[in-house]
């Protein structure tokens, strides 16, 4: 079959058909959102029937019901994934995939993370842009299909993640029993559509025991893939000897003091911009003699982590020219057993490494100031910017907005590298900024354009059909 236009007369009008429809299902739409939002379905404690704890499967139930209540046919594999789908001609089917699985709410918000609001044209709570937002476009691109009649040569699933944030362990599941799509795409990240992914690698530095220490308790941090708006870290020292600090509060507790840092959450995808809450407080206690020899050996470690987020204090900055160069952070910091302090790193990387090589680099620069252990690495992926259903999906982008982008590599990981053939695709769009009242994803007053979805919506819908008319 040819491909044509999605305007043309042949191809029915779908553009001004999908434009009826999201006008006439707008409000209930933006309700759904609201229905999966208010389920705080972090991860938790694995019970039968709820392998990532209750939130996800509570989540992932309340999806599948909104696609029954749509006409669409569901399943899930071991309630690890979900789906709704809608059958074509031949077995081969496309898909999408979201995730209903979100980060804690953390600290910061303005109101109720898991009660979505609306204000001046956004929708604000967690999920909203990461992932819950996106999943509920899926559904509703299936109910267009399934109402307006599309032809499909090929199968169509919504597929339904519950443990992206935390593992991705819902993906080896399902395609353990179920075939792969033909081709897939998943709106977890901008438009127009990105190709390709750093490579992700997990590591912790691991400082102490310190007997004798200043440093009593330290915890900042509420996921590991995120950037910290704050930490506090209990010490001995004497209050009124302590200067003043920018992003530093002291508070007496006892006979300690309370080190707090005050910074500005982030994807640790896209640190720019933050200010890690970790760092300013090893920052402060290094400056200020709040430490043991032994302690100021492992802050000088965190110190070269936390100068900066391209790496180059650790010795492992670089680029490639198809990635943007690599990106590291500080997620989380927490006091271990017999008082060991640990913290994170996440690092996303450009080809030309691998995770054991990361970690051997930033061992060399904390040197005896902490042990550095490798905890994940996934290595980059990357599809051809020129293969046919990249170009249906830019093509199709560029349509709807008038625009003439080009595919685009990140730093972001999501279920796309788990695919034979898989891409991200929007929701967010290229140059737009958030309110002042609005956060990013991950962080808080996590906000997305209510506008900017229904257009995506748009988008996802014509891409589908689009890719009915390619030989896969």
């Amino acid at each position: 079959m040819a491909e044509q236009n999605i305007s043309s007369p042949a191809c029915g009008g779908w553009a001004e058909k999908a434009e009826a429809f999201i006008r006439e299902n707008r409000e209930r739409l933006v309700s759904d959102i609201g229905r999966l939002v208010e389920v705080s379905s972090t991860e938790g404690p694995a019970r039968p029937g709820a392998p990532f704890g209750e939130g996800p499967r509570q989540a992932l139930d309340r999806a599948l019901e909104m696609a029954q209540g749509m006409g669409l046919s569901t399943g899930h594999q071991d309630y690890k994934m979900g789906w709704a789908e809608l059958r074509g001609e031949r077995p081969e089917y496309l898909a999408t995939i979201t995730h209903l699985d979100v980060v804690p709410a953390g600290e910061g918000w303005d109101g109720d993370p898991f009660v979505m609001r609306r204000r001046e044209g956004w929708l604000l709570g967690r999920g909203v842009a990461d992932d819950k937002g996106a999943s509920v476009l899926c559904l509703y691109a299936l109910k267009f299909l399934k109402e307006a009649g599309v032809p499909l040569r090929y199968g169509v699933r919504a597929l339904l993640g519950c443990n992206e944030e935390t593992g991705m362990e819902d993906v080896p599941a399902y395609l353990a029993q179920n075939p792969a799509p033909i081709f897939c795409f998943s709106p977890d990240a901008e438009f127009p559509v990105c190709n390709g992914e750093k490579g992700h690698c997990g590591l912790t530095m691991e400082g102490g025991p310190f007997p004798g220490g200043r440093i009593l308790s330290w915890k900042g941090g509420a996921a590991t893939n995120a950037v910290p708006d704050r930490s506090g870290a209990l010490v001995r020292a004497d209050l009124a000897s302590l200067p003043k600090a920018e992003g530093i509060t002291l508070e007496q507790e006892g006979e300690n003091v309370r080190v707090r840092g005050w910074g500005k959450s982030g994807h640790a995808a896209m640190p720019q911009g933050t200010v890690n809450a970790i760092g300013l407080v090893g920052r402060y206690l290094l400056d200020n003699g709040i430490c043991s020899p032994e302690e100021k050996e492992y802050l000088l470690a965190l110190e070269k982590l936390h100068r900066s987020t391209d790496g180059e204090a650790l010795g492992i900055a670089g680029g490639d020219g198809l990635f943007d160069p690599l990106t590291v952070i500080g997620g989380t910091m927490r006091t271990g057993q017999d008082g060991r302090l640990v913290q994170t790193l996440d690092i996303r990387y450009p080809t030309g490494t691998d995770g054991k090589a990361l970690c051997r680099a930033v061992q060399k620069a904390a040197g005896q100031g902490a042990r550095v252990s490798l905890t994940e690495d996934m290595p980059p992926f990357y599809i051809q910017a020129d293969s046919a259903p990249i170009r249906a999906l830019i093509d199709t982008y560029n349509q709807v907005t008038g625009s003439s982008e080009k595919p685009f590599t990140m730093g972001g990981g999501t279920y796309a590298r788990h695919f034979p053939r898989a891409v991200s695709y929007g929701p967010e769009y290229p140059g737009s900024s958030l309110p002042p009242f609005g956060g990013p994803m991950h962080g808080a007053n996590e906000a997305a354009s209510e506008e900017g979805l229904l257009r995506a919506l748009k988008i996802y819908i014509l891409a589908l059909i689009r890719l009915q008319q390619l030989e896969l």
